[in-house]
């Protein structure tokens, strides 16, 4: 009894010092190192005195009542949630188990989207190697690592990742505490001193966005009816204009008629349409399985660099043009795939919706009907 009775005396002590923390936020930006090191080493108490502590008294076999055990797990899960800093709790293989608010804040994804998902999704191509291998190399037991990765979504931010090991009750296998520090704590997506996580209902925002959504719905129809009938591949450069750069970065369409080949490409830059438009189609696997399947497809930090194949001097196209989400679907009619059009987003723009996935839809059924029409 009296370990049990010191470890919770330790616990509240431990709440107490995290309160501190998130108040001391408001110290100036040259004390603001002071305060991180001391909530890293409030995070190393954690993993390294009182988790190994709260396994032993559940091993122990000491008389403990289930109000008291529920206590102790609440209290643990109320210091991981509210914690100031982003951390992530994931698996050997880097799949998230678990987010806490300010990691949802920071990163943009909801913690019930990111649960199940690698953590690297959510990361620069090229750091993602990187950081599996250093989580897998936590969880073996082989100590503590940190370095540094970027967001995908923000590469010109560096964010500092510090990984610890953690053996949770009736767990096999360790798995690993995750610590993102931004480099710049200010405006980084951490919640401020006294903000409470809320969940965002749609407001004004989201309805501009429907209403622009609606704006380019109609101006792609407008397009199509005004377009010469039986010039397909002038009618599928007009709709690519119309999506490019108001809903894409990057607009490319594909025509299948004894082989593949490139009818369109639109991007941000003149260097990037030759390099892409030189491409070969059929050897771009995305492309390919699109036109062989007729399903669309919507991809959200795609996970292979490869997906859209290379360019033609061999470097991953996905990665070069830092893609963050795309949407590949076919131009189908009767059965038959003539063609496929695919749209990428890039850098900090949003991610592709489901609903602008939907609407995309809409104008590729819409866009086929043309391109078939006789003149």
């Amino acid at each position: 009894m009296e370990k049990t009775d010191g470890f919770g005396e330790e616990l509240a002590d431990f709440v107490r010092r995290v309160a501190e923390l998130k108040a001391a936020r408001s110290v100036s930006e040259g004390d603001l190192p002071t305060v991180l090191d001391a909530a890293i080493f409030e995070l190393d108490h954690v993993a390294g005195q009182l988790w190994p502590w709260f396994e032993r008294l559940s091993s122990s076999g000491l008389p403990r009542s289930a109000s008291a055990d529920r206590q102790e797990q609440h209290l643990l899960r109320a210091v991981f949630q509210h914690f100031p800093l982003p951390v992530a709790l994931v698996d050997r293989e880097a799949v998230v188990r678990r987010l806490n608010f300010a990691a949802t804040s920071f990163t943009g994804v909801r913690a019930g989207y990111a649960t199940g998902r690698p953590l690297t999704g959510l990361l620069a191509h090229a750091d993602r190697a990187a950081f599996r291998s250093q989580a897998a190399a936590v969880a073996r037991g082989e100590g503590d690592r940190s370095l540094t990765v970027r967001l995908q979504q923000h590469p010109s931010a560096p964010v500092r990742a510090t990984l610890t090991a953690v053996r949770p009750s009736g767990e096999p296998h360790p798995t690993v505490l995750v610590v993102m520090v931004p480099g710049d704590l200010r405006g980084s997506g951490v919640m401020e001193p006294g903000e409470s996580p809320v969940v965002q209902l749609p407001d004004l925002t989201e309805a501009t966005r429907h209403a622009a959504l609606m704006d380019l719905l109609d101006e792609m129809t407008t397009t199509l009816l005004t377009a010469p009938r039986g010039d397909r591949e002038t009618v599928l450069r007009a709709a690519a204009r119309v999506l490019h750069d108001r809903f894409a970065d990057w607009v490319i369409v594909d025509t299948v008629a004894d082989g593949m080949s490139r009818t369109a490409v639109l991007s941000p830059s003149d260097r990037e349409t030759a390099a892409l438009a030189a491409q070969d189609p059929a050897a771009c696997p995305l492309v390919a399985e699109t036109a062989r399947t007729g399903s669309p497809s919507l991809q959200v930090r795609p996970e292979n660099p490869d997906a859209f194949g290379r360019d033609t001097q061999g470097a991953p196209v996905l990665v070069q043009a830092n893609v963050t989400s795309l949407l590949c679907v076919p131009l189908s009619a009767e059965g038959a795939v003539l063609g496929v059009l695919s749209l990428f987003r890039c850098g900090p723009r949003p991610p592709f919706s489901m609903a602008e996935a939907k609407a995309l839809d809409t104008m590729s059924r819409h866009l086929t009907t043309a391109i078939t029409a006789t003149p």
